[in-house]
C-alpha cells in the first residue's frame, strides 16, 4: 500500500510572512520538508536569512525576502521579486502581526491604534491581493491568515489586536467567496496559548499562566510546531475542498 500524497508540496512556491521566529518559523520549515520553495520573509533579512539558510541545510528549498506588511512599498516590492523570481506563487501564509500595547481599551493609543490596523488589517489584505493575482494567472492557490482566538474571544487589554484578528476571519471570508472562481481558497488559523515571543508575557507570567491553563481543557501551552500541521493542511490538496473556514488549534479553549 502506497502513502498518500495529500501533503505533497513538490514544486510549489510559499511566501510566509513573520517567518524569521515562532509559529511563522515553524510554518516554514515544514512546508519546506514537503517539498515546496519556501519564501522566509519578516521585517529584518537577517533573520529570514537565518531561517532559509537552516531550511537549505537540511536538504529544502528557501529563498529570503524582507518585507513589512505594514508599508504597502514594500509588499509590492516583494510580489514583484517573486514574480521576477519565481513567476508564481501558490500559497500565502498571512502570518506577520502587531500588538503594540497592552492596556485597557479606553487608553488606546492613536498610534498604537493606527499600526495594529495597517500591519493586521491592511497589510493581510493587500499581501492576499497581491498573491491572488498571481494565484490567479495559474488557476490555484491557497491563502492562510493567521488570526487568533482573539477573534472570538477578546483577549483581556487586547481590545484594539482582538477587533483587528476579527477582521481577518471576515477577510477570510470574503476571499473565499471572491476568489473561488479563480481556484483560489482561502481559510484562517486561530491559533490558541502559543509558547512564543509574541505571547511572552503571558507564558512568563504564573499568575497569568495559571488563569489561561485553568480555561484550556488540555491544559498546556502549545509549541509553535502544534500551529503548522493545520497550516499544512490548508496548503495541501489534503483540504482540496475546505476554504473560507476559521479553524481553531486552541487546546480546546473555545469549546
Amino acid at each position: 500500500m502506497s502513502r498518500t500524497q495529500l501533503f505533497d508540496l513538490d514544486g510549489k512556491v510559499a511566501f510566509v510572512s513573520g517567518a524569521s521566529r515562532g509559529i511563522g518559523e515553524a510554518i516554514a520549515r515544514l512546508l519546506a520538508q514537503q517539498g515546496a520553495h519556501v519564501i522566509v520573509s519578516s521585517r529584518r533579512l537577517e533573520g529570514c536569512q537565518a531561517v532559509a539558510d537552516a531550511i537549505v541545510s537540511e536538504g529544502g528549498k528557501a529563498t529570503a525576502i524582507a518585507c513589512h506588511i505594514g508599508e504597502l512599498e514594500q509588499i509590492n516590492s516583494a510580489f514583484a521579486q517573486i514574480r521576477q523570481q519565481f513567476g508564481r506563487l501558490d500559497v500565502l501564509v498571512n502570518n506577520a502581526a502587531t500588538n503594540p500595547q497592552f492596556c485597557n481599551v479606553l487608553d488606546t493609543d492613536p498610534g498604537a491604534f493606527q499600526k495594529t490596523v495597517d500591519v493586521n488589517i491592511r497589510g493581510y489584505f493587500f499581501m492576499s491581493v497581491e498573491a491572488g493575482k498571481l494565484m490567479r494567472e495559474s488557476g490555484s492557490g491557497s491563502i492562510i491568515n493567521v488570526a487568533s482566538i482573539n477573534a472570538v474571544s477578546p483577549g483581556a487589554y487586547q481590545g484594539v489586536y482582538s477587533m483587528t484578528k476579527a477582521a481577518v476571519v471576515n477577510m477570510t471570508k470574503v476571499f473565499a467567496k471572491e476568489c473561488a472562481e479563480f481556484g483560489i481558497r482561502c481559510n484562517a488559523l486561530l491559533p490558541g496559548l502559543t509558547d512564543t515571543r509574541f505571547a511572552s508575557a503571558l507564558v512568563k507570567n504564573d499568575a497569568i499562566l495559571n488563569v489561561a491553563l485553568s480555561q484550556i481543557p488540555l491544559k498546556r501551552v502549545a509549541a509553535p510546531s502544534e500551529m503548522a500541521g493545520a497550516v499544512l493542511y490548508l496548503a495541501s490538496e489534503a483540504s482540496s475542498y475546505t476554504t473560507g473556514v476559521a479553524l481553531n488549534v486552541d487546546g480546546g479553549f473555545l469549546s
